[in-house]
């Protein structure tokens, strides 16, 4: 906690956040105090975070895997139910033989790509996303453990991964457009729209995803896709219209839900 804070200042602060409609007013006032690094800096942190901005563009940066990510204001903030994706992930890369090589498409702030290299130090990683301020991000977090891309999906990355990847984690939008209108202010107000909006069934992003991922897995390799739960089987559809091995994988704790598709190894 920082030298200037006080019982005092903390229960104002959990005043102002409760006032605000933060149901973690306690938590969030000792994270604000923790990070604020002056008494001017601290109230100006707690003002943006009353005003309705989410609590990671404030603090500067998410927790994701036990790791602290760095988040711009304006970025796409990783969200606790993709920790299930890195889980299912790692548990497949670690069956590999050799060094894992693993992909990080729609990356954003390289949240996933993080853990993955936390928990596989020798993996070659590879991260890629459309969006500069995201990029921005990845590359701070994954500096000197991935190489990050800027691009649409696939058009960034180098030829000569193609047939090489063995691992590939995507948590592209997939909110449907007639819902994005309904997603907390936190995300609604301040996250990027094309890091939301899905299209019409929530899946267009999905699908091309899917739809490239045949050329750039390894023979074995895997695709592993967040989606919703009632979007789980249209998911695996399109994974089995790419000529890949589908299954869906969920969480119950994290209510998350994962399709694998499985390139048939040779």
């Amino acid at each position: 906690m920082s030298v200037f804070s006080s019982s005092i200042s903390t229960a104002a602060i959990v005043a102002r956040l409760r006032a605000a409609g933060c149901v973690f007013a306690e938590d969030e006032a000792e994270l604000l105090l923790s990070t604020a690094p002056t008494p001017a800096e601290l109230d100006a942190m707690v003002a943006r975070r009353v005003a309705g901005e989410p609590l990671e563009h404030v603090l500067g940066w998410a927790e994701f895997c036990g790791l602290r990510v760095y988040v711009e204001p304006g970025v796409f903030v990783p969200r606790p139910r993709t920790e299930f994706l890195i889980e299912v992930a790692v548990g497949l890369a670690r069956e590999v033989a050799g060094t894992p090589v693993v992909l990080d498409l729609c990356c954003g702030t390289g949240a996933m790509g993080a853990a993955v290299a936390a928990a596989l130090p020798e993996a070659e990683l590879h991260a890629a996303d459309l969006d500069p301020a995201a990029v921005r991000c990845a590359r701070r977090n994954l500096a000197g453990a991935a190489t990050v891309h800027e691009g649409d999906l696939y058009d960034p990355l180098p030829a000569a991964l193609r047939g090489r990847v063995d691992i590939l984690i995507a948590s592209p939008p997939y909110v449907p457009t007639e819902s994005v209108g309904l997603l907390p202010p936190e995300a609604r107000l301040h996250e990027p729209l094309h890091a939301l909006d899905g299209g019409a069934d929530g899946l267009d992003v999905v699908r091309r995803v899917i739809g490239g991922a045949p050329g750039w897995l390894a023979p074995g390799g895997h695709l592993l896709v967040e989606t919703s739960e009632r979007q789980a089987e249209a998911t695996a559809e399109a994974v089995r219209a790419a000529r890949l091995a589908a299954r869906v994988a969920t969480s119950g704790d994290l209510d998350a839900t994962a399709v694998i598709g499985t390139r048939e190894a040779r």
